[in-house]
């Protein structure tokens, strides 16, 4: 069995590019084996306090490391499928093989910018597999014309990917899960209750996802004390800690902060794996571990990144390596 890589989590809603920058050289440095970048346009709430533009990001990222990059994207309002195609055949293309997509179907506080019609779970999903089509379309080279939930006519893609992109999916249900894995390259997932991520990965496996990899972003509150690791998340992560349909729904960080208003620091400890104690995270991850995931992705949801990269890096890698 492989050894589980450990990815350094890039928030754009959390720091300016150029910190970003800094961070992921520290955490190669660190011995992370890869980077997976969030895609936004608005952060989850105010305190975050950013959104850089993730794709012009990564090229200067991928020039000044060497490990590979995930990018998670909603392919489907904000953007055209056909600019998602050609902006990944562009990255492969500088970077082979050290690439990788992943497709969600989408947040309203990134993608209701539009103006368009936010519509509902089912049609997210619908426009999801189109775009999912169209893509790998283009890369193959094929001129495409599709008139659905998504228009595209007569495009071509001339600067094509160095290498055969994988095309990972998001799932936080087991129901959406299990429609994923008749499709996509691969499963990414987020941390929740032991029981909840267990139904997710039980749901890939019996539905064609079987032979097919896994990624696990856990969101994780390290810092020197566990209160201060507590107050951390609740400063920056109070927000995220509602069900997938309601963070789908709203639409600015002010409606997202109008819903953490009554949240209690504590709340946090069920979303949050939050500790001081490198003893308490290697227990959690392998719990994690044991179900079968080919990847995990590391987010300390807290401002404190250079502590967490050389902590994680001496305490919590070495031990798995």
């Amino acid at each position: 069995m492989d050894r589980v890589q450990f990815g350094y989590h890039i928030s754009h809603e959390q720091f300016s590019p150029i910190n970003l920058l800094d961070y992921v050289k520290r955490a190669e440095r660190a011995g992370f084996d890869f980077a997976f970048s969030s895609d936004h346009f608005h952060p989850w709430n105010r305190e975050q306090g950013h959104s850089g533009f993730s794709w012009a990001w990564l090229g200067a990222a991928m020039s000044q490391t060497a490990f590979e990059y995930g990018l998670i994207n909603c392919p489907t309002f904000r953007y055209h499928p056909a600019i998602v195609a050609q902006a990944a055949a562009t990255i492969d293309n500088l970077f082979p093989k050290r690439f990788w997509l992943c497709l969600g179907s989408g947040q309203a506080l990134n993608e209701a910018i539009t103006g368009i019609h936010w519509p509902a779970k089912k049609e997210r999903n619908a426009r999801l597999k189109e775009a999912a089509d169209i893509i790998r379309a283009l890369w193959q080279g094929e001129t495409v014309t599709h008139k659905g939930l998504i228009t595209i006519e007569q495009a071509t893609l001339y600067t094509r990917p160095s290498s055969s992109l994988p095309l990972w999916g998001a799932a936080i249900t087991p129901e959406t899960t299990a429609w994923l894995a008749n499709w996509a390259d691969g499963l990414v997932t987020v941390s929740q209750p032991l029981d909840k991520v267990k139904a997710v990965v039980k749901a890939w496996q019996e539905n064609g996802g079987s032979n097919k990899p896994m990624i696990l972003k856990i969101q994780l509150s390290y810092d020197y004390s566990k209160e201060v690791a507590l107050q951390g998340a609740f400063d920056q992560w109070k927000s995220n800690i509602f069900g997938s349909s309601m963070l789908a729904e709203l639409k600015t960080p002010e409606q997202f902060e109008q819903a953490a208003a009554l949240v209690k620091p504590e709340q946090l400890f069920d979303y949050v794996h939050i500790s001081e104690d490198p003893k308490q995270h290697i227990q959690w991850l392998t719990e994690y571990m044991s179900l079968g995931f080919a990847k995990i992705v590391l987010h300390n949801v807290n401002k404190n990144q250079i502590d967490f990269i050389n902590f994680f890096g001496s305490k919590i890698l070495n031990y798995f390596k």
